[in-house]
């Protein structure tokens, strides 16, 4: 009679079992996945906190830049080749510098919506918005050569080409693109820097003062 009793209640070993098998969290939180992405989510955090502290450095960021561009620059010069990646970098950056140098928004929109850029002197005046900020800028450009500098490793990315050819045809889309953005401020009557901008409106006249 004890032991019928005692059939139905499940041992301790058998309870402890079930519980880790309906518990399939406590597996998975110890797999290698899982610690690879803690290690990833770890390094983002660590990157982006050092980049959050490069904001305020405008002239220190750059002078990075240049030497990061420097460096790419030495090393295609020696090994003459990899024309074809210094291409592709020189239309990625004619991109950048196009969206650098464009409003946030449309101006033709603005006009007819009245949007944020002035059109009149009487308008109150408001800082030019970049549809690409300037950190980001900064930061696709050291990006784009630091993987064309890594590219340089493999020759399998070393195409065969005529560098003249390339150097002549990128400066002639250079020229257009820059011409027809030129002509699109012109258009649209707005500069995209607001150094030593000063606001819009009419002077208030001096008083006279009554003798």
């Amino acid at each position: 009679m004890e032991s019928a009793a005692t059939a139905g209640v499940p041992t301790p070993v058998a309870a402890a079992t079930t519980t880790t098998d309906n518990n399939p969290q406590s597996i998975d939180s110890s797999s290698p996945a899982d610690a690879v992405n803690r290690l990833i989510h770890a390094v983002s955090q660590r990157q982006q906190h050092l980049l959050d502290k490069t904001v305020p450095h405008v002239l220190y960021r750059w002078i990075a830049c240049l030497c990061v561009v420097l460096i790419y620059f030495v090393r295609v010069y020696f090994v003459e080749g990899f024309y074809i990646i210094t291409y592709a970098i020189g239309i990625y950056l004619l991109n950048l510098i196009i969206a650098f140098l464009s409003p946030q928004e449309d101006p033709e929109a603005s006009l007819t919506t009245g949007g944020s850029l002035p059109t009149r002197r009487s308008d109150e005046y408001r800082p030019f918005v970049r549809r690409l900020p300037e950190f980001k800028f900064w930061l696709s450009i050291i990006r784009a050569f630091i993987i064309g500098f890594m590219m340089t490793f493999f020759d399998v990315f070393d195409v065969p080409v005529f560098w003249p050819i390339l150097l002549f045809y990128w400066v002639m889309l250079f020229f257009l693109t820059m011409r027809k953005q030129i002509q699109h401020m012109i258009k649209y009557r707005y500069v995209p820097f607001s150094f030593g901008k000063k606001q819009y409106g009419k002077k208030p006249a001096p008083t006279e003062s009554s003798e």
